[in-house]
């Protein structure tokens, strides 16, 4: 039986788990969120700048270019594979032949 929650804005209690249960059997899922809705975690203030997660796309760690006969052997192993399948042929275990 569904337990109705009334949201109380001065209350500083927490939830207890049937009031989140209620609140979140009772919600809408496909109602729109408005133009001004703000995310959780800027109103927790917690890490506001950061989309994702460190754990889940951490940062580049930086690093040099590379330049000269490096770049140029990228290049042409990358080019490689592209001409490899572009003429519809598997390279996948190392040897080429018709995929």
């Amino acid at each position: 039986m569904p337990v109705r929650v009334a949201l109380d804005a001065e209350s500083s209690e927490p939830f207890t788990d049937e009031e989140l249960t209620a609140l979140a059997l009772a919600a809408d899922p496909d109602t729109p969120l408005d133009d001004d809705a703000v995310s959780l975690w800027e109103l927790t203030g917690d890490r506001p700048e950061q989309r994702l997660p460190e754990w889940y796309m951490p940062s580049p760690m930086g690093g040099r270019l590379l330049g000269g006969w490096r770049r140029r052997v990228i290049i042409l192993v990358i080019v490689s594979f592209l001409t490899i399948d572009a003429y519809g042929l598997c390279n996948t275990y190392g040897w080429v032949h018709f995929g």
